[in-house]
């Protein structure tokens, strides 16, 4: 593409590319440039005009509102591969200047609509498996063996290096690496059904033609899916039954192949594959190949897919005993995610890996796991506790490692919660441990915990301004605290990284609202409207935005999981 474009994705111009030259209206009347045939749609619903800044989308007064994605909007500066939506119908931006990436599962191709006359052949998967490691006949010459020879070492190759990955990113990479090394295709596609559809949707993408979108027969694509056919293209270039406009004739594509992903009868996808300019660029022999990759491929695609369910379960065993300790400990409700939060941020700034951001963000959730052993009664108390009930606290560090102990994934865990009300003065519990002598661990949560703690209203207290909380922390570098972490989390919060994180601190702000999940109070932006979903910046809950006479409240969202922090995968 050469300038901004609209995608019609649904409705009687599902297809249509408008060139954003000037303003595009959006609506029902038949005068607006994208006319929308729905009666949820308002007579002039939209509009998209080019500003300086890039394309922006504005809504008209419309009665039923203007839409990306579920955020319900009145002006908004578009992004590449954003979709509008107005009433049922969608309608996909593209900007000019971005290029697709050689290889990425964040890229958002446009796929067209073929009308179902490709001239192309299709054979059962299976068959074509069988005949591609079929006893070569007797008769079979010196350069035919060593064709056979080179094509199933290839296979053998390929098939070892898909395997060598578990995360469904680097599945996808390895995958498409092999493709074309093997193949004479300009552009590589992976599709895998969904959740939410058996119908695939685009997972990954790689193109080495440097074109900003990528076009998918999905006439070809269903045929593979629903069938388990492997399908290729015939004589494309000079195939009359190509209607102008639809067909992959007008993408200068010539030759496509198409094979299914399955495995062990589940159909998972399909690997769809195409070549620029050149009729005929695949032979029967190279669709026997991509056929012979895509059984490896599927064994690797679920493999993967089965580490990502067990990732989730991790996460969500992590969810389930944060929650336990929030409701043990209701007074200090939203506690358990805002350190996680700060801690991480501390985690990035000090410059730890994602392996060990992870890590402390299970720490953060889990470092007072061990307060579900404390009486309630002190958990519960309004008021400042006595010495004995203090004493009687003091035991959660050491409960909390108990409770992990027997847990071989969660030990790692064990010092965020046994040391952090270490000091570093040696002043500190349950064992008085001094300096560096205190594990690192527990000498980042402590930082952590002290500035949610400070910050944070309590029934017998306000909370401090973070001002004063930082001025705090650092009065106690070198006494409470290592001076190398407050000094990096004074970064952090010089860095504008912790302020969204502290429970009031949009308290006062007429569009705020407290997140009924965490407690932690959410700015909501101009554009917020009631029905609107934000997430929580803190615990990564989904909310939606309540209205009642004029006052904006939220209502927590079921089905939402918090978001990973990091996350531990890339793919989609």
């Amino acid at each position: 593409m050469q300038t901004d474009c609209l995608i019609v994705l649904t409705g009687h111009m599902k297809g249509h590319v408008i060139s954003v030259d000037g303003d595009i209206t959006i609506g029902r009347n038949p005068d607006n440039v994208v006319q929308l045939d729905d009666i949820q749609v308002s007579r002039r619903h939209a509009k998209v005009e080019r500003t300086p800044d890039g394309c922006v989308l504005k809504d008209l007064g419309s009665g039923n509102g203007t839409f990306i994605g579920n955020r319900r909007v009145v002006e908004h500066l578009l992004a590449d591969g954003e979709v509008i939506r107005a009433g049922g119908q969608h309608i996909q931006f593209r900007a000019a200047h971005l290029g697709a990436s050689s290889g990425s599962t964040d890229a958002k191709p446009r796929v067209f609509q073929s009308d179902g006359q490709e001239a192309f052949e299709a054979s059962d998967a299976k068959n074509i498996y069988r005949t591609f490691f079929q006893t070569p006949e007797k008769s079979t010459g010196d350069d035919r063996l060593r064709e056979i020879q080179k094509r199933l070492t290839a296979v053998y190759a390929a098939n070892q290096a898909i395997a060598s990955e578990q995360k469904l990113s680097g599945v996808f990479e390895r995958i498409m690496d092999q493709v074309f090394s093997l193949l004479p295709a300009d552009t590589g596609v992976i599709l895998l059904k969904t959740e939410e559809s058996d119908a695939p949707k685009v997972e990954y993408v790689h193109s080495k033609t440097g074109s900003d979108s990528v076009h998918v027969s999905t006439t070809i694509v269903s045929r593979a899916f629903e069938r388990g056919e492997a399908v290729i293209t015939c004589n494309a270039m000079d195939d009359s039954r190509f209607s102008a406009g639809m067909s992959i004739i007008t993408q200068n594509i010539s030759s496509a192949m198409c094979a299914p992903l399955t495995h062990q009868e589940e159909r998972l996808g399909v690997i769809y594959v195409d070549s620029h300019g050149v009729t005929d660029a695949f032979k029967n022999s190279d669709l026997e190949l991509l056929v012979a990759l895509a059984g490896p491929a599927a064994t690797a695609i679920k493999n993967a897919q089965y580490v990502r369910m067990v990732e989730q379960s991790y996460q969500d065993t992590l969810l389930v005993l944060a929650n336990a300790i929030e409701l043990r400990d209701h007074y200090t409700v939203g506690h358990t995610w805002r350190v996680t939060n700060f801690a991480v941020e501390l985690a990035r700034e000090l410059g730890w890996n994602d392996v060990k951001q992870r890590e402390v963000q299970m720490g953060g959730v889990l470092h007072d796991v061990g307060k579900i052993a404390v009486d309630n009664a002190i958990l519960s108390k309004p008021d400042q506790l006595t010495d004995e009930e203090f004493e009687k606290m003091k035991v959660h560090p050491e409960r909390g490692a108990d409770l992990l102990r027997d847990v071989k994934f969660l030990q790692p865990v064990i010092p965020y919660c046994l040391y952090h009300h270490e000091r570093w003065d040696g002043e500190g519990y349950p064992f008085g441990l001094k300096g560096a002598d205190i594990p690192v661990e527990g000498r980042l949560i402590s930082v952590a915990d002290t500035f949610d703690a400070m910050t944070s209203t309590r029934p017998y207290r306000k909370g401090m301004a973070p001002t004063t909380a930082i001025q705090a922390l650092v009065e106690g570098r070198g006494s409470q605290f290592d001076p190398d972490m407050v000094n990096a989390f004074v970064a952090c919060y010089e860095k504008g990284k912790i302020e969204d994180v502290l429970q009031d601190y949009y308290k006062n702000e007429a569009r705020s609202i407290a997140c009924p999940f965490c407690s932690t109070f959410v700015r909501l932006n101009p554009e917020v409207r009631a029905d609107s979903e934000i997430n929580c910046p803190v615990c990564h809950r989904h909310i939606r935005i309540m209205e009642h006479e004029g006052y904006f409240y939220g209502e927590l969202m079921m089905q939402s999981r918090p978001r990973n922090l990091p996350p531990s995968d890339t793919s989609t």
